[in-house]
């Protein structure tokens, strides 16, 4: 086991990852950026060492400047949470170089999976059904009319080396498709270096569905169930649950098998997460497959009683998996806290916060890295904490929820808490009648 992991990441993954190592009797190191002095992994961790400047290309993006700080600390393992370097391949195979153990996939699984043409024509020969598309990248203007025709309107252009929506435009009908060809490229390359676009059919209000899985180092894979990430906002996730409203005891075996296919097919060794989309008839579609942790993991911890920070630590040292495939017999709810002003096109919020309060008791869960005094910095993701709740039914986790919501006090900045507390009262939520393009049609009431 190793003897001291420095955690490559901020905020509350950084905590997170902090709380089990101690536990597993580990040494840490937090690495900071300048703007991030007064944070709490700096103050919890065993040692700190600033990396860098508050811009994220100088500190946390930084490979010499990280794998510095893992050298002058003795760091036998970098642990990089999610975002950041924790799916760069570059990263990974710098770690192997040093002789630092990468906690998380290897550079060749990165690869495979990072770039989505390669992961998709992966996911094919593996035998996982993959919604119907181009055959790779697009060539040109003439390769994407002649894709379009034989998978038929309306289609959807992706940049393979995307994320965050990022190069993905929809397009719903030939004479649109020259200008969506034209700004998904270039797009694509602004974001990420890399302009190459790749063409599939556009599954109308599908279903955002995910399986958590465990791979080792010996070829053993597993699933640990589902997570309905269906609530997002351009792109971006807002509020995930276990189990899905909408699945079945039959369809949760059937993305399981082929969860695990897709692991098997790369040897994935770590926890990540496969994520399909889920049709109105109960199809799913091979999406992407995450090589890390996810915000959400939190939600499946709690209904299997199963720390996956714990679990990727372990079979990053060698050891095989402890998991296994499960089906959850309890409800869990997780609501991003963002420091963004839900009245105001969820414009982010960043600044000092003045009074802080979070809720408790039987089945509430907070990680967080904020307290009251504390200022959040306008350089990063605006998210704050991460409110999780537990209970016996999908109904009594609501209500818990919303008890929850209520008890939450975040004063000096704006939050995310009213979206929350509206969207929990919401019919169609209530009844687990969503699908991506919920928030479409949402609209939050009040302000000021």
């Amino acid at each position: 086991m190793f003897k001291k992991i420095l955690i490559a990441n901020r905020g509350e993954i950084a905590m997170r990852v902090i709380r089990t190592c101690k536990e597993m009797g580990i040494k840490t190191v937090a690495v900071y950026s300048t703007a991030d002095k007064d944070s709490l992994p700096v103050r919890f961790a065993d040692e700190a060492v600033c990396i860098g400047p508050a811009v994220s290309s100088k500190s946390y993006l930084s490979i010499s400047n990280i794998i510095a700080a893992a050298e002058i600390t003795n760091s036998d393992a970098i642990h990089p949470g999610y975002g950041f370097l924790s799916e760069n391949e570059k990263f990974s195979r710098v770690c192997q170089e040093y002789g630092i153990k990468f906690i998380g996939a290897l550079p060749e699984q990165i690869a495979a999976m990072g770039d989505k043409a390669t992961a998709k024509a992966t996911m094919i020969n593996a035998g996982v059904p993959c919604i119907p598309g181009s055959d790779g990248l697009l060539k040109d203007m003439e390769d994407a009319k002649i894709n379009a025709e034989k998978i038929k309107y309306p289609v959807i252009l992706k940049a393979t080396a995307g994320g965050g929506g990022k190069g993905m435009r929809i397009v719903w009908k030939e004479e649109d498709l020259q200008a969506a060809w034209d700004s998904a490229r270039q797009e694509a390359a602004a974001a990420f270096g890399n302009d190459g676009v790749y063409m599939e059919k556009f599954i109308e209000e599908p279903r955002h569905i995910e399986i958590q899985i465990a791979g080792d180092q010996y070829g053993n894979a597993c699933h640990l169930s589902e997570r309905d990430c269906s609530i997002q906002r351009r792109h971006q996730k807002l509020v995930e649950e276990t189990p899905s409203p909408f699945m079945t005891p039959a369809l949760r075996e059937k993305m399981g098998e082929a969860a695990i296919k897709a692991a098997k097919a790369v040897r994935y060794e770590g926890v990540g997460t496969v994520e399909f989309l889920v049709d109105k008839n109960r199809d799913f579609y091979f999406m992407e497959m995450n090589t890390r942790i996810q915000v959400e993991h939190t939600i499946t911890e709690e209904v299997i009683n199963f720390d996956l920070v714990k679990e990727q630590i372990k079979l990053a040292a060698g050891e095989k998996i402890s998991g296994k495939n499960y089906t959850p017999i309890l409800h869990a709810i997780q609501c991003r806290i963002n420091a963004e002003d839900p009245f105001n096109d969820f414009r982010p919020s960043p600044g000092k916060i003045t009074e802080y309060h979070s809720p408790g008791g039987h089945g509430v869960r907070i990680d967080t890295h904020v307290y009251s005094g504390y200022t959040i910095p306008p350089n990063y993701d605006s998210m704050i904490s991460k409110l999780i709740v537990v209970a016996q039914t999908r109904e009594e986790a609501i209500l818990k929820m919303r008890r929850a919501l209520e008890e939450y006090i975040v004063e000096g900045i704006k939050t995310t808490i009213p979206f929350h507390q509206q969207l929990m009262l919401h019919p169609k939520f209530m009844e687990g009648d969503f699908t991506t393009k919920f928030m479409e049609s949402f609209s939050i009431k009040g302000g000021n």
